[in-house]
């Protein structure tokens, strides 16, 4: 049976208690879980909150804890709040990616131009200002990927030579926007599906950059999935051998290549690579200027600049974090869904030092500038019920609000 004796007790004391029962050190726990001793240390002191379901759930398996309640404690789960809420477009979007056209049709492809201007127009409506729209990015986008998946396939059929291996460089990208539509989706295995894709149509279509920029997509899938560090660092690195360094579309891609190993490094507690990486990223950023940002896949000086609020948010230092988000221009980086994922991340920071109310303000401005990526983003579904019921008085309400908003049962 579950112990219940203290429920005055935090998570992260359960969670040194459950440790200490099973006679465990924090380098040891966190060997098995996959992050550092700081990050343990952080939980069980209170400065990282309780972790996303799955690491929840391998903390405990680690601990010898049978029950989670035994670690949660007072501080209840719903499965609701933790879940990857389906977006009203899905089945759309899986008949789409499931449909296999066995015969050719019979007209002339679009000119690979053509295609080109519509898989720009995509890239454009998903990192578009959110309130020039009348629907979110994930719905409008979802209403051209069937359509588009179609055409790039045909394309591919009937085209011949270097016509043929653009149109599969479009596929890929095409493919990218439909596994960044299920990010955060109930559809794990269509994540993994629309990654391998882009990739094996980056390959075949012989070409550096479409191949660099699927190893990036690829990342986001490993890392998800909890793949070893060790094989997402290889294909990073492999992919980022096929570059040319003169080139800024390929400065461009390996720069966001090195910033998917620093990431990588930065979840499971290895500091120093991380930040190795992270500094050449930083000096792609600065080889291209100020002033640069890649038209789909954003990299520039804005977002090398985000991420490291990131890192230091998976290291188990929200005080660098902040520091970082001081600095921060969100406005430098040209992309409103990404620009609400990092105020997002500035929130995770101030949660993680218990300071409600910046956590509160930062999640509303993540809203406002992008409402779809605030209501399925992991961390503001797990907050939120937290916020509301313990956070400050005077933001409880606002963290009410936002919570119906974008429909996280509180």
């Amino acid at each position: 049976m579950p112990d219940r004796t203290d429920n005055a007790l935090t998570f992260g004391q359960r969670v040194r208690r459950a440790r200490e029962r099973a006679g465990l050190t924090r380098p040891v726990v966190a060997g098995l879980v996959g992050r550092s001793s700081d990050w343990v240390k952080g939980i069980e002191n209170g400065t990282i909150g309780m972790p996303r379901l799955p690491m929840l759930l391998h903390l405990a398996q680690v601990l010898g804890v049978d029950d989670v309640a035994d670690l949660t404690g007072e501080e209840r789960i719903a499965s609701s709040t933790y879940a990857k809420t389906a977006h009203a477009d899905l089945p759309m979007i899986k008949r789409a990616l499931s449909t296999y056209r066995l015969t050719r049709r019979d007209e002339e492809p679009e000119p690979v131009a053509v295609l080109a201007g519509r898989v720009r127009a995509a890239w454009r409506l998903w990192h578009g200002p959110e309130q020039e729209r009348t629907a979110g990015h994930r719905s409008r986008i979802a209403q051209l990927l069937p359509d588009l998946l179609a055409d790039t396939q045909h394309a591919v059929r009937a085209l011949d030579s270097a016509e043929r291996r653009q149109a599969l460089a479009l596929q890929a990208q095409v493919y990218h926007l439909a596994q960044l539509y299920l990010s955060f989706q109930p559809a794990p295995d269509l994540v993994v599906l629309t990654g391998d894709r882009a990739m094996s149509a980056a390959q075949d279509a012989d070409s550096p950059q479409a191949i660099a920029a699927a190893a990036w997509y690829m990342n986001h899938v490993y890392r998800d999935a909890g793949e070893a560090a060790d094989a997402r660092v290889e294909l990073a690195e492999e992919a980022a051998s096929l570059l040319r360094a003169e080139d800024p579309e390929h400065i461009a891609r390996r720069g966001l290549l090195m910033l998917a190993v620093a990431l990588s490094y930065a979840k499971i507690g290895r500091e120093g690579q991380a930040w190795r990486y992270w500094d050449k990223a930083d000096a792609d950023a600065r080889r291209l200027g100020d002033d640069y940002a890649h038209e789909w896949l954003i990299f520039g000086r804005g977002i090398v600049d985000a991420y490291a609020l990131t890192m230091h948010n998976d290291l188990g230092h929200p005080g660098k974090a902040l520091e970082v988000a001081a600095a921060l221009d969100v406005g430098a980086v040209p992309s409103a869904t990404r620009r609400s994922y990092h105020l997002i991340e500035a929130a995770r920071a101030h949660g993680m030092r218990d300071e409600g109310v910046a956590a509160v303000h930062l999640l509303r401005k993540a809203h406002e500038e992008s409402p779809e990526t605030i209501q399925y983003n992991l961390h503001t579904r797990a907050a939120l019920p937290g916020l509301v019921k313990a956070g400050p008085p005077m933001v409880r309400e606002d963290a009410r609000r936002l919570a119906v908003e974008i429909g996280v049962p509180v």
